[in-house]
């Protein structure tokens, strides 16, 4: 049981960190490249990221996407390869 239980928490921990790097790395691009308001660009998530919570840093041009438990991913706009992930 506890196996199961492991390989279940495994699969939604990577989901949601997979989601939260998708999420981070869209909304970046749809605020500093389309332009649209931060409040928009959660409508571009796939089913299922309702939950993913952004948030902006204008000085810095970065978008954050986190979620409670699971942690945060940033992606940031350079001029020339446009929005990246920061590294960990």
């Amino acid at each position: 049981m506890a196996a199961l239980a492991a390989s279940y928490w495994y699969f939604i921990r990577e989901s949601a960190r997979a989601d939260l790097a998708y999420g981070a790395r869209i909304a970046c691009s749809c605020r500093h490249i389309a332009g649209r308001s931060l409040d928009q660009c959660g409508d571009n998530f796939r089913s299922g990221m309702g939950f993913v919570s952004l948030r902006e840093d204008e000085d810095e041009k970065s978008v954050t996407a986190w979620l409670p438990f699971f942690g945060n991913e940033t992606a940031r706009y350079r001029e020339g390869p446009g929005c990246v992930l920061d590294s960990r």
